[in-house]
C-alpha cells in the first residue's frame, strides 16, 4: 500500500513537471482510465492531492540514482530534494581524524585508503592527538604481543576520552584492520572501548559508521569480501617528503599456513586490476616519488583476471620442489607481467615488492629482476623454519632442501642479490633438534635483513584446532635469542663484504643520530649512513651540489655493522647510470671521484 502511495506521488509530480494542471489529480485520472470507475468524491480527491504532495517511496531510499535518463520520474525525485532529508548524512563536517598504525606495510596502505575515503567526506586529518575528534587505530593480529600493545593503547585512549572537556564534542575511537575482524565481540560489547569497528574490507563504509557513532551508537562492519580490492580508491600518500610509497596489488591469502591468522582476518586472495595499479604508479611518478613497493600478503601469486585478454589455460608455475594446499589456477595476468609493466613506467623509479611466498618464484620473475636496472636486487624469502618436519606441520609446502635449492638458484641468476627472511621460534612440537636445523639454515644462507619472532598461538588457525602449543615460553625466548645472534653474525659477514664497494643509495633524509649525517638505503634495502656534504653533480663532473632527500648518490662503503653500512658520498647519480658503481678513469681536467 505504501509503495502505491509513493507511486502516486511520483506520477503526480511527473504530471506537474510536464505542465499538467495543478488543480487536477493525475493519479486519480489514471485510476479512472484503468479501472473505469467514477471520479472520486471531493473529500477523497483532496486527500489524494495532499498525499501526492508528500514524500514518495524513492525519497526513503538513500542515494537512489537514475540509470542514464531511462526514467523521467526518477529525475523528478532527484530534483525535488526535501529540506528534512540532509543532502549527505555522512559528511565529516570538518571533524579531525587522528590515525595510529600498527603492524605491517599493508596496514600503512590501509591507513592511506581509509583516509582517502574520509577526506572525500569532509574530514580533516591531524597529527596532534589532543586536537582529534576521531581516533582510528589500524591494528595487527599476527602476534599476541602486537594485540596486547593495542589493548593497552585503547585503554589509554578511553581514559583520554573520559577526560575530554564537556564543551567539546565527544571523542570517538575506532579500530580498523585485522584486530577489528578477529576480536569484534570483545572490543565492541564486552570491553566497550571503541565506538567503531571496520574490518579490512569495510573502509568504504567508514563514513556511515562514523555518522552512527556521532549520533551516540556503536557501529561495526567486519564482513570479509571475495572481491574488494579498493581498485577505484586512490590512496592518499602520507610518507615523509614523498620519497617512497606503497602500492597494494592484491589482498588476502589462500596459503592457509597452520600458524597464520591472515586468511581469517583478511579473507581469500584476490588481485587488483593491473590498469588501476599502473595508474597509481604513474601518478606517484608524476608526483616525484622515487621508490614504490608492491604490496600483498602473497604478492608474487598476483593473478589479474579482470579483462578478457588475460584469460587462458596456463596453470600457475611454482618454484621447483614447492606445492600448495589449493589447486593451481589457470589464466590471468601474472606477477612477472605486472612487474615488467610497472618497472617500464619510470626507469628512474625503484621497484620493490613484499611479502612474497617462496613457492612463486619461477625463472621468469628472477630473470626480470636481474635484467631490469630499476627492480631492486633484493628478495624477501620467508623460511619460517629450517626443519622439514616443522615446515610440514606449518603447512608451508616445501622442505629444507627445496628451500636451499631455491636460494642457490636465485643467487645463480641474480649475483649479489640481498636476501631477507622471516623465522618463528618455538612452533608447536618443535624439538631442540628442529631448532638447531633452523640455526644452521640461518648460518648457511646468511641474510641481510631478518624478522624473527617467538611463536604465539592464534585462534581460528589450523594450529589452534589441531596442534598443541607445547614449547614453554622461556624455551621459545631462549631459542629466539639464539636465532637473533646467529642472524646478526651472518648479516655482519654479508654487510662487511660490501666494504670497499660503491653502492647506489636513495637518500631518505637526515640521520636520526646526527644532523651532520644523511641516511638512505641501497639496492639491497640496507641502511647507509654518510656525511652531509656537497658532491659532484654527476660522475666525473667538476661542479658540486648539496645532497637532498629523494636523490640518488653513489656511496663508497667504508664500514659495516649487522644492521647498517657507513660510507663516503662520491657523486650524484641515476638508476640508469648504476654501472658507474665501478671505478672509472676520468678525462684530463676532470675530478676522479667515482
Amino acid at each position: 500500500m505504501k509503495t502505491m502511495h509513493g507511486l502516486r506521488a511520483l506520477l503526480h509530480r511527473a504530471q506537474l513537471q510536464r505542465g499538467g494542471a495543478p488543480g487536477r489529480s493525475y493519479c486519480s485520472g489514471t485510476l479512472k482510465t484503468i479501472t473505469g470507475q467514477k471520479q472520486p468524491s471531493n473529500s477523497a480527491d483532496a486527500w489524494r492531492k495532499k498525499l501526492a504532495s508528500g514524500p514518495g517511496f524513492q525519497d526513503f531510499i538513500e542515494h537512489a540514482s537514475p540509470k542514464d535518463n531511462k526514467s523521467r520520474l526518477h529525475q523528478v525525485v532527484l530534483e525535488e530534494m526535501h529540506p528534512y532529508l540532509p543532502e549527505d548524512p555522512q559528511m565529516g563536517k570538518g571533524r579531525k581524524v587522528y590515525f595510529e598504525t600498527y603492524g605491517c606495510q599493508m596496514n600503512v596502505n590501509d591507513t592511506e585508503i581509509a583516509w582517502s575515503v574520509l577526506q572525500k567526506k569532509g574530514y580533516l586529518r591531524t597529527t596532534e592527538l589532543t586536537q582529534a575528534d576521531v581516533v582510528l587505530v589500524v591494528t595487527c593480529s599476527i602476534r599476541e604481543k602486537a594485540e596486547q600493545t593495542i589493548w593497552n593503547r585503547l585503554r589509554q585512549l578511553t581514559a583520554l576520552k573520559q577526560r575530554r572537556p564537556k564543551s567539546h564534542a565527544p571523542l570517538k575511537i575506532g579500530v580498523l584492520g585485522c584486530m577489528a575482524e578477529r576480536l569484534k565481540t570483545e572490543l565492541l560489547e564486552r570491553e566497550k572501548l571503541v565506538d567503531v569497528l571496520a574490518g579490512p574490507d569495510a573502509y568504504r563504509d567508514l563514513p556511515r559508521l562514523l555518522t552512527a557513532a556521532h549520533s551516540g551508537q556503536r557501529a561495526s562492519n567486519v564482513l570479509l569480501s571475495l572481491e574488494e580490492t579498493y581498485a577505484d580508491i586512490m590512496p592518499v600518500q602520507h610518507t615523509s617528503q614523498g620519497i617512497s610509497a606503497f602500492v597494494s596489488i592484491m589482498r588476502g591469502c589462500d596459503n592457509m599456513c597452520s600458524y597464520c591468522i591472515v586468511p581469517f582476518t583478511r579473507g581469500r586472495e584476490r588481485s587488483r586490476p593491473s590498469a588501476s595499479i599502473l595508474e597509481e604508479v604513474r601518478m606517484l611518478s608524476d608526483q616525484g616519488v622515487k621508490e614504490v613497493t608492491l604490496l600483498g600478503q602473497n604478492v608474487n601469486s598476483y593473478r589479474d583476471t579482470s579483462e578478457q585478454q588475460f584469460s587462458g589455460t596456463q596453470p600457475t608455475q611454482l618454484s621447483r620442489g614447492f606445492s600448495t594446499l589449493y589447486r593451481g589456477r589457470p589464466g590471468g595476468l601474472r606477477f612477472t607481467e605486472l612487474l615488467d609493466r610497472v618497472s617500464l613506467l619510470d626507469p628512474e623509479m625503484r621497484v620493490r615488492f613484499t611479502s612474497p611466498h617462496p613457492k612463486d618464484f619461477p625463472d621468469e620473475v628472477l630473470q626480470l629482476i636481474q635484467e631490469r636496472s630499476n627492480i631492486c636486487k633484493q628478495i624477501h624469502l620467508p623460511a619460517q623454519s629450517g626443519s622439514s618436519r616443522v615446515l610440514q606441520a606449518m603447512r608451508r609446502g616445501y622442505t629444507r632442501e627445496a628451500y636451499l635449492e631455491l636460494v642457490a638458484h636465485i643467487r645463480k641468476i641474480i649475483p649479489g642479490v640481498s636476501l631477507s627472511s622471516d623465522f618463528i621460534a618455538g612452533f608447536c612440537g618443535e624439538t631442540e633438534e628442529d631448532h638447531q636445523q633452523t640455526v644452521s639454515l640461518l648460518g648457511e644462507v646468511q641474510y641481510n635483513v631478518g624478522f624473527l619472532f617467538a611463536y604465539s598461538m592464534r585462534k581460528k588457525t589450523h594450529a589452534f584446532h589441531r596442534l598443541q602449543d607445547d614449547v614453554p615460553a622461556e624455551v621459545k625466548q631462549r631459542r629466539l635469542e639464539e636465532l637473533i645472534a646467529v642472524f646478526r653474525e651472518g648479516a655482519l659477514r654479508v654487510n662487511s663484504g660490501l666494504i670497499g664497494s660503491t653502492q647506489l643509495v636513495l637518500v631518505e633524509g637526515e640521520s636520526k643520530r646526527s644532523a651532520a649525517d644523511l641516511c638512505g638505503r641501497n639496492d639491497g634495502n640496507v641502511k647507509v649512513i654518510f656525511p652531509r656534504q656537497d658532491i659532484p653533480s654527476a660522475p666525473c663532473s667538476p661542479s658540486t651540489t648539496a645532497i637532498r632527500a629523494g636523490e640518488y648518490v653513489l656511496v663508497e662503503i667504508t664500514a659495516a655493522s649487522s644492521q647498517s653500512l657507513r660510507g663516503v658520498p662520491l657523486c650524484h647519480a641515476t638508476v640508469s647510470s648504476a654501472g658507474n658503481t665501478l671505478p672509472q678513469t676520468c678525462e684530463e681536467g676532470e675530478t676522479a671521484v667515482c
